[in-house]
């Protein structure tokens, strides 16, 4: 409506917000219920749905589908987050809210050491290879003016900084006001907190991360009225709705790197926007799907998240720098970030490795294996980039 009718954004804006959250209400009142079709668990049937959805969401303009769903998704994060902060204000305020979580907690049960994980584990903040490439591969076709890349790029980081604060509150303090542990009990204070990260183990996983932040934040929410089961809901779509996101842009940039690949070994047909594409979507399919029916098999290479994220930071460093050494003097401010990001990445594969190898996970050893050889490339590119453009240009 805004690009081909010249509708009011405002009135639009207005209308999909309340349209998104009336929806996002309406999923408690009267949820959806996948079935299980043709033998397949609901959430294999969603993982089918979601690669039929990403393959066609990945091909057509960006501005039909991604541009304006991320545009509502967008404001659904500015009021999350606004509802979120108001929360803690008058939590805190009315209910004097404590930091339960320990100040220190330097030896929790089953844990590794924090170096180098702590640096592949935070692995969206700082720096994050994935966003390098949404960079490069779908937020240079939104931006209209190139002296708006430093306001969208560095804001976008400012403001996931400012998520990782209200999450980090959300685990250490707003889930001590009410926790329902696995035997029923809900819990509060610093019980709670123990309940759920008494161990390494037993916070472990995907779920289990999720759970805490959306059960501190409800927590919080409940406090300005926000009845808590609505809350839950609210920060679950808000946290899914992120997912939702990464899914079609992967795919698109997954689709732009199978394309130039297949253009550099004279391959043109794999090119093609729809057989690069169905090629990242089939490759997906077969890694979903090699661990049984319920379409979760990608969670096995869960484990080398972090530590593959930061490798794709490292080579971001890597380009800059060597961009800044051909332009001036002042490569050093990438180049320094680039060899503490790379030493923490190789050093922290090297220990899961080992681990994996410890318990015969050969899967995760050889794809580990491959990372870390991909690591030691990028030192040695770095070193003949750095060789190579002696002379500033």
């Amino acid at each position: 409506m805004v690009y081909k009718k010249q509708a009011s954004i405002v009135l639009y804006t207005l209308f999909a917000i309340i349209l998104m959250y009336t929806t996002v209400v309406l999923g408690h009142y009267i949820p959806l219920e996948m079935p299980s079709i043709l033998g397949m668990p609901p959430t294999g049937v969603w993982t089918v749905i979601l690669l039929i959805y990403a393959y066609m969401a990945s091909t057509i303009p960006v501005t039909a589908l991604l541009q304006p769903r991320d545009y509502i998704n967008a404001w659904e994060l500015f009021i999350g987050m606004g509802i979120l902060i108001i929360g803690v204000l008058a939590t805190g305020l009315f209910k004097r809210m404590p930091m339960v979580a320990p100040a220190f907690n330097l030896h929790p049960a089953g844990a590794p050491s924090m170096w180098p994980f702590l640096f592949i584990t935070i692995a969206c903040g700082a720096i994050s290879g994935f966003h390098s490439l949404v960079s490069s591969g779908t937020s240079a076709k939104q931006v209209s003016n190139e002296k708006d890349a430093l306001f969208v790029g560095y804001g976008s980081m400012l403001l996931e900084s400012a998520l990782a604060v209200l999450v980090i509150i959300a685990c250490g303090a707003g889930i001590g006001l009410a926790y329902a542990s696995k035997d029923g009990q809900i819990l509060q204070g610093i019980a709670a907190w123990n309940a759920h990260y008494a161990s390494w183990s037993g916070a472990a996983g995907l779920g289990a991360k999720i759970n805490a932040m959306v059960v501190g934040s409800a927590n919080m929410m409940a406090t300005i009225g926000i009845p808590k089961f609505i809350g839950i809901v609210i920060m679950g779509v808000f946290i899914a709705s992120f997912a939702g996101t990464t899914l079609d842009t992967a795919t698109r940039i997954q689709r732009y790197i199978i394309a130039e690949l297949a253009t550099d070994i004279k391959l043109d047909v794999l090119a093609n926007r729809w057989i690069a594409t169905g090629i990242a979507i089939v490759t997906a399919l077969i890694l979903a799907f090699a661990t049984g029916a319920h379409g979760k098999g990608a969670l096995t290479l869960w484990p080398l998240f972090g530590a593959i994220n930061q490798i794709l930071a490292a080579l971001a460093l890597l380009v800059i720098t060597d961009y800044l050494k051909r332009k001036g003097p002042w490569f050093w401010l990438t180049l320094i970030p680039f060899i503490f990001m790379i030493i923490m990445t190789i050093w922290g594969l090297f220990l899961n490795i080992k681990d994996f190898v410890a318990s015969s996970n050969w899967l995760l050893v050889v794809i580990g294996a491959i990372c870390l050889l991909l690591s030691v490339w990028l030192v040695i590119e770095g070193i003949l980039a750095f060789q190579s453009c002696s002379c500033h240009q």
